[in-house]
């Protein structure tokens, strides 16, 4: 969903000084009890904008009489400004609202400078064994639930049925979320499109040199058993420059080292039938079926490491949190609880064309949906992992994509063992400054 989830909180104009600056006790006041404001960071015009009025206007009728949610609008600019420009402001003001939306990988931050307050003792009642693994891990910080995804996104590998039966690809050499493509399996089939269109393979969307690459490429390191931080989200040194984590990069600059993929994609390239593969998100479902329908396509799961033959996938989108400044403590919780529920999951879901949050929306609307997001629902069941939730994310994301660009560009940067520990140091550096 490059429409909604990208542009995500390596863009964020959030600023890790601002935040921890922020203070004060100052409370908001309001004439009813009951009332809570809530910021969005999406107009009321849009799929999601429509999908969420539906929810608040579910959870105001439920509680007719006891609490009511006014949702303020605020949508955010191409650069990833406008909604995050006001939340900036308001913290140095005290001047937030009772719930706001924020990106997933913007949580530690937010948490650590104290501007949104832990929810696990209002979410007792919430049936969380019911929740993605993937939603309550980018929510969590210091061991604290912090705030609650409302919807969910995934990647898998789109491709062309039409290009791979030309190319002699059969059904039988396709991989399945319970047998997936291993790395060299995934170079061999590669090779063999790559050969045949005498072209790349695969648009694996290097050329994006934003926060693209660290959502999607992420889970080739963790497949392989490395890591970018250590769980504290303290370290990067010893996690991103080791072993386990430069063979990963290693895999992925092969890929352009042997013209499978392109660091100079052609626009549209997969949905104009000139590569067989995309590499590429729930987003793009919405994109083929709206405007190419001709193309006849699947989504494969992700390839996995030789080594550990172990399925991760990327997952993350925007969540509710509850602010330190609210004095309607109670009335946020019930509407928190309310918009991330099996019926608000669904509404969302089918509105927006976003993944389902909860295990039992996905049974719900199973036979709702296309194949393709159907493969997508699964994997994020099977395999769905959030980005490092670590107070310093935009930095070290931002190293991270450099290092993929570094790798890319293999004739100038043959020694990948180097880039890793140029770019750990960075990320250290940076989260060492976030955490003074």
């Amino acid at each position: 969903m490059k429409r909604k989830l990208l542009g995500l909180a390596a863009l964020s104009v959030l600023s890790v000084g601002l935040l921890a600056g922020c203070g004060g006790n100052s409370k908001k006041e309001s004439s009813d009890p009951g009332e809570i404001k809530i910021w969005v960071q999406f107009s009321d015009e849009t799929p999601e904008g429509v999908a969420w009025q539906e929810i608040v206007d579910g959870f105001n009728k439920e509680n007719d009489g006891k609490y009511k949610a006014v949702t303020e609008y605020i949508p955010r600019s191409g650069s990833g400004g406008g909604y995050e420009d006001k939340v900036n402001a308001a913290i140095t003001t005290n001047g937030l609202p009772d719930v706001i939306t924020l990106d997933g990988p913007n949580t530690a931050a937010y948490a650590h400078s104290g501007v949104i307050a832990p929810l696990d003792e209002y979410l007792k009642d919430a049936d969380m064994d019911d929740v993605l693994d993937s939603i309550v891990q980018q929510g969590t910080y210091d061991g604290k639930m912090y705030a609650f995804g409302f919807s969910e996104s995934n990647v898998g590998v789109y491709y062309n049925k039409a290009m791979f039966k030309e190319a002699g690809i059969t059904e039988d050499q396709l991989p399945t979320l319970d047998k997936p493509w291993t790395w060299s399996e995934f170079n061999k089939i590669s090779e063999t499109l790559t050969k045949h269109f005498e072209g790349p393979a695969i648009d694996m969307q290097i050329a994006s040199n934003d926060e693209m690459l660290t959502y999607a490429y992420t889970p080739f390191i963790w497949s392989n058993g490395g890591d970018v931080v250590n769980e504290e989200g303290t370290k990067a040194t010893g996690y991103f420059n080791d072993g386990k984590t430069v063979e990963a990069l290693e895999f992925i600059q092969g890929l352009v080292k042997n013209g499978y993929t392109t660091i100079s994609p052609i626009e549209k390239g997969f949905e104009t039938g000139k590569y067989p593969m995309l590499l590429s998100g729930s987003w793009t479902i919405f994109d083929l079926e709206e405007n190419y329908k001709d193309i006849d396509y699947g989504i494969l799961p992700y390839p996995v490491s030789d080594t550990t033959k172990e399925l991760v996938s990327p997952t993350g989108s925007w969540q509710l949190a509850m602010t330190t400044k609210t004095e309607k403590k109670d009335a946020s919780a019930e509407f928190i609880k309310y918009a991330t529920s099996t019926e608000s999951s669904r509404i969302m879901s089918l509105g927006n064309s976003v993944l389902p949050i909860r295990n039992s929306t996905i049974e719900l609307i199973k036979d709702e949906v296309s194949d393709g997001m159907r493969t997508l629902m699964e994997q994020n069941q099977r395999s769905g992992h959030a980005r490092p939730v670590v107070v310093a994310y935009p930095q070290v994301s931002r190293a991270f994509q450099q290092a993929i660009q570094d790798v890319s560009y293999f004739e100038e940067n043959k020694d990948v063992q180097k880039i890793a520990d140029t770019r750990a140091e960075e990320m250290q550096q940076a989260i060492d400054n976030s955490l003074k």
